[in-house]
């Protein structure tokens, strides 16, 4: 049983979609098990055939637990253990368990199989977060329609308080071992909101930016300087990571949040990083996101300007020592050269572990990612 983060000790093996004697390859879908994080499809890391089960579907399986024995391809006829990892296919809670259940008897296409659907059916079953390969279709040959979407969602159950107690034990296992603190400081945007302006204007619609690029490439670019900041909290140590990828909170349509990595998120362009940033929001919102997005994030950016919040003081997600909150841009009065002037501000906090870092280099921390954000072209 793979883990999916440092708080999951178990989760409960739903559906196999092989049996013994079958072929597989490097990543394909064998079973499904239900975590906190809702439905996750777990794959194979390599070639071979598969020997025996060794878990009944509705069992809860401790992390480390084998699932099942498989016979390398090209090796000996002995078993050995599965090789396994999860790639979330419903990120919502209980969003996919409908949808696994067809309501008529045509029968589930296999993992990685197009679905035939209307393009109004494939609209809609991304934005609510429905599987339409598992949605039994009513219509020309067995074809999804918007109806069998919209019918297979409102079947769903509600979003159940899991993820939200998931998300409250992490919370209070952070503030219960994490000796937090904090720091703020006020951002003048007025060079990046001009540079955004001036950027979009002169580029195609695929190439526009939003702000938020910006902001998490300011994040990555300052970690290259202060590395303390990028890791994990392991075994009474600090762990540096040898990549720095941001992870950013999304919330979920029908309740909770991920917040997946955006991998070497410093390496990449601002139009690349945008691009990354809309899949996965996309991805998280539709439920399919990949076990790396899930479990690589070294830090995390929370951002609640869009909501129409000034300042946010985030809470740390262990085993990350640091998160990165952004407010709003506000337009208040500002000093800047000798005079008062109406500027684009916006509130940048940061919380972080103090048995790695301290307020000074955090101050530098912060301070570095302002100054690049008051520099846009160097991003």
């Amino acid at each position: 049983m793979p883990s999916l983060g440092a708080d999951m000790e178990a989760a409960t093996l739903r559906e196999w979609m092989v049996k013994p004697g079958d072929a597989v390859t490097r990543g394909d879908i064998v079973a499904s098990v239900e975590t906190t994080k809702g439905i996750i499809d777990i794959e194979i890391f390599d070639a071979g055939r598969i020997e025996q089960l060794l878990v009944v579907p509705g069992t809860e399986v401790p992390v480390g637990a084998p699932l099942a024995l498989y016979a390398p391809a090209g090796g000996e006829s002995a078993a050995a253990p599965v090789a396994l990892t999860p790639v979330m296919r419903a990120a919502e809670p209980h969003a996919a368990r409908a949808v696994r259940e067809p309501v008529s008897g045509r029968a589930r296409e296999g993992p990685g199989q197009r679905a035939r659907a209307s393009p109004a059916a494939k609209r809609r079953a991304d934005e609510i977060g429905v599987d339409v390969t598992r949605v039994s279709g009513t219509g020309p040959r067995g074809a999804v329609t918007l109806e069998d979407v919209e019918r297979a969602a409102a079947e769903a159950k509600p979003p159940a308080a899991d993820m939200r107690s998931a998300i409250g034990l992490a919370m209070s296992r952070s503030k219960r071992e994490i000796p937090h603190y904090y720091l703020g400081t006020t951002i003048d945007m007025t060079r990046a909101t001009a540079w955004l302006e001036q950027w979009n204007a002169a580029h195609a619609v695929t190439e526009r930016l939003l702000d938020s690029a910006l902001l998490v490439k300011a994040v990555a670019r300052a970690l290259e300087t202060y590395a303390e900041f990028n890791g994990f909290w392991l075994d009474g140590r600090f762990e540096a990571s040898g990549e720095i990828n941001v992870g950013v909170a999304i919330r979920l349509r029908r309740g909770g949040l991920v917040a997946p990595g955006l991998t070497t998120a410093n390496e990449l362009p601002l139009t690349d990083l945008m691009r990354e940033l809309q899949a996965v929001v996309q991805r998280a919102r539709g439920g399919r996101l990949r076990r790396t997005e899930i479990t690589n994030a070294t830090i995390t950016v929370s951002s609640l300007g869009e909501d129409g919040v000034e300042t946010l003081y985030p809470i740390i997600y262990p085993p990350q020592v640091a998160i990165v909150g952004f407010g709003g841009t506000v337009q208040r009065p500002w000093a800047a050269d000798g005079k008062i002037v109406l500027a684009p501000l916006m509130a940048a906090t940061l919380s972080a572990d103090h048995r790695v870092s301290d307020g000074h280099r955090g101050s530098q921390f912060v301070n570095e990612i302002a100054r690049l954000l008051q520099h846009p072209e160097q991003l």
